[in-house]
């Protein structure tokens, strides 16, 4: 996300009064004050009557401590009276960005940037290739399919004739072992739930098998049929909202009605588990992992070459992660970080799988060991160091044969291989650099080009540097920093600034197509990788969780406060932003310091932080969270949960919150209630918008036109209140 703004008095009119009469004398002092603001770079904004939000009388005792709520009701996503309200507050932010000169100008030049060919990283399964594919302009990428690497591609599924608005989408994708079948699922609307499908590859004849009401699963064959998770039917009207629970694993056999489909597992004891079930490449064994949240699980295996066999578990408890690689004959290789925060490598014999009994493989290192992928009977580690990528070859004894030279800094998008294939293909990228697709030859150690865009933007002019700051404790953190060569450290140039800080997902650079549009008019892009996150390990994730949680905002104030100390910019020309988690990120370090930012974006964030664990998968994200159930942890969330900091009479940044009605992952209510306080407290003219999308959801399978006028929606509110002025 990012964007700029520019000061239009035609927009914003200063001093305006009703029944004043506006004199020649008065509009020229008018035009006059208003071309002084804006050569200042200073915003006049005009009042906004935003919608009348009712109260309701609804307050919380949370052990002694009272909490009113008085917008409860808009947590009913399916109420007329809500339907009203979202339609009342997207009148008022459709009618203040249709006044944004230049919107349409960015729009058509997001559109142009946008219109290129892109491809996902190919993957194999025995003689075929699969890939998707967008021309440019298609809402959804089509999936192709090619007899080898030299093989003419032909459309294997095309979401796009699924839906007249393309909001149908792929989403997994599952070969079956001997290369005749594919499983796939279609999200609708955006949402999370999913249906499986399965295709005839040699024909491309979509057979009948149909799979209702999965959710966080994938697709894992063995022999005619494949293993699946799912949850109950929800109740009807409130699919969307209800908590998710007893997460079940199937057996799905191909030409039989999902009625009849064999439960695998179940456990009644705890219905907030999930599970998750497949088959090494082999089908040798059967993999089950078990989870309370978002990190951690517990691992057990079961011998499918022997029928009657029971699971067998080889790692229990949920402190640690344990992700099956693969097998090796009867033993399975496996990434963990039990005792390795940076994680390592082991190889388990599940017939004595205690820890004394397992052969480390890789051991931990200094760079966090982030994947493993056993291809052309070699081990090829993707690591990370200060948040960028390497690769490099082992043996199956663990001993380091090479390394896989990449284009530049930067990250590996995908890493597909075979066991017993020669071939593999990754994809590089980085801020400056879009995804290019590349073959790796096992044998002979080198990288061909196998696919590359071209678009209309000159890498060349522009660069990429990582700085390491000190955040509120020391702690230094790692920060990169893209912008045009040349650039003149006069805190005068508008920055973006984006962040995410938690589950401990990585930030690493990538290119994003929209962003291309506030670099090219002077922008900088600066991303911090904030504690919570994975970058430098578990302990850095845990550095930023539960009663530690407020070291992510401050990491993420002092790069703000870095790049203004540095005169990269100053506080009326930073604009902050960050989706889900780092929504969460945004709405706190906003109700913090209101003073440092001039524009906030946060998107579909988690806004409510005594209430999250209510609604469909939030009891998940407990791990990293924490939850208003204990007192240690609720006094923790109020302290910064971003609906309940909102402060009468404070100007608070220009914001422009985005959600969607189809967001069963964070639901909407989050940014519905959080968006009503901003506008009710909001102490200055600074418009508190909210721009709630349709038959969207948290952010995967978004088609193409939806994503197009979402940005340009954004970067129009962002160029206009920083006082970027677009170039033609």
């Amino acid at each position: 996300m990012q964007f700029h703004i520019l000061a239009f008095f035609s927009i914003f009119t200063p001093f305006k009064k009703p029944f004043m009469k506006t004199t020649p004398i008065l509009a020229a002092i008018i035009f006059l004050f208003v071309m002084m603001s804006c050569k200042n770079n200073t915003l006049v904004q005009e009042k906004i009557n935003y919608p009348v939000t009712k109260k309701v009388t609804q307050t919380d005792n949370y052990f002694g401590t009272q909490v009113a709520d008085p917008y409860r009701w808009l947590e009913n996503d399916t109420s007329a009276e809500t339907a009203e309200w979202v339609n009342a507050q997207n009148k008022v932010t459709n009618d203040y960005l249709a006044k944004i000169p230049f919107r349409d100008q960015i729009h058509k030049r997001i559109a142009a940037l946008w219109n290129f060919p892109k491809l996902t990283v190919p993957f194999k399964k025995g003689d075929w290739v699969f890939f998707q594919k967008n021309e440019g302009m298609q809402n959804q990428s089509v999936v192709y399919v090619q007899k080898g690497l030299s093989g003419e591609p032909r459309v294997l599924l095309d979401p796009n004739t699924l839906s007249a608005d393309g909001t149908v989408a792929v989403g997994d994708l599952s070969v079956s072992h001997d290369g005749k079948y594919m499983a796939y699922s279609l999200n609708k609307a955006g949402s999370d739930w999913a249906e499986f499908n399965v295709i005839e590859i040699a024909t491309g004849k979509t057979l009948p098998d149909k799979i209702e009401w999965v959710k966080f699963s994938g697709a894992s064959w063995q022999g005619d049929g494949f293993y699946y998770s799912r949850y109950d039917a929800p109740v009807k009207g409130k699919e969307l909202s209800n908590r998710n629970e007893y997460h079940k694993v199937y057996f799905h056999k191909l030409g039989t009605p999902q009625a009849d489909d064999k439960l695998i597992f179940e456990n009644r004891n705890f219905p907030l588990r999930s599970y998750s079930a497949g088959t090494t490449e082999d089908e040798h064994f059967l993999i089950l992992s078990e989870s309370e949240g978002t990190s951690g699980n517990s691992l057990f295996c079961k011998d499918l070459t022997k029928s009657g066999n029971q699971f067998v578990k080889i790692a229990a408890g949920f402190e640690n992660e344990y992700t099956v690689i693969d097998n090796v004959g009867d033993k399975l290789l496996v990434l963990t970080n039990e005792n390795a925060p940076r994680r390592k490598l082991v190889l388990i014999d599940p017939k004595a799988p205690t820890s004394e009994n397992r052969r480390v493989i890789i051991p931990e290192m200094e760079d966090v060991l982030e994947q493993v992928v056993l291809a052309g009977g070699q081990l090829f580690a993707g690591y990370m160091k200060d948040a960028t990528n390497r690769i490099y070859a082992y043996d199956l004894d663990g001993k380091q044969l090479s390394e896989v030279q990449l284009p530049a800094l930067g990250t590996i998008a995908g890493f597909n291989g075979e066991k017993v294939d020669n071939t593999v293909f990754y994809g590089f990228t980085s801020f400056t650099f879009p995804t290019t697709i590349y073959t790796y030859d096992v044998v002979k150690k080198t990288s061909a080009e196998f696919f590359k865009p071209r678009l209309d933007f000159d890498a060349s002019e522009y660069e990429t540097k990582q700085v390491f700051y000190e955040s509120k404790d020391k702690t230094k953190i790692p920060m990169f920093i893209v912008h045009k060569k040349g650039l003149k450290l006069d805190g005068q140039n508008p920055v973006l600034l984006y962040g995410y800080g938690g589950f401990n997902i990585s930030l690493t650079p990538n290119f994003n197509v929209s962003r291309l549009v506030f670099l090219e008019n002077g922008g900088v892009y600066c991303m911090p990788n904030l504690r919570g996150g994975g970058e430098y390990g578990e302990k850095w994730h845990e550095a930023g969780t539960k009663l530690n949680k407020q070291n992510v905002f401050d990491d993420f104030i002092a790069a703000a406060e870095y790049l203004v100390r540095e005169k990269y910019t100053t506080p009326q020309k930073l604009a902050i932003s960050g989706g889900s988690n780092g929504g969460l990120l945004i709405g706190a370090c906003m109700t913090q310091r209101p003073d440092l930012f001039r524009v906030c974006l946060p998107a579909v964030g988690v806004m409510d932080m005594l209430r999250y664990q209510k609604f469909t998968i939030g009891w998940a994200w407990a791990g990293d969270y924490g939850t208003s159930d204990d007192s240690t942890q609720f006094r923790n969330l109020l302290s910064y949960s971003p609906l309940h900091n909102i402060k009468d009479s404070v100007c608070y940044p220009a914001t422009l919150i985005t959600t969607a009605d189809h967001d069963d992952r964070v639901v909407p209510a989050h940014s519905f209630k959080f968006a009503a306080t901003l506008q009710a407290k909001q102490g200055c003219n600074n418009p508190v918008l909210i721009s709630i999308e349709t038959k969207a959801g948290h952010g995967s399978g978004k088609p193409t036109s939806k994503i197009i006028d979402e940005a340009a929606d954004m970067y129009s509110f962002l160029f206009y209140n920083l006082g970027i002025k677009p170039k033609k």
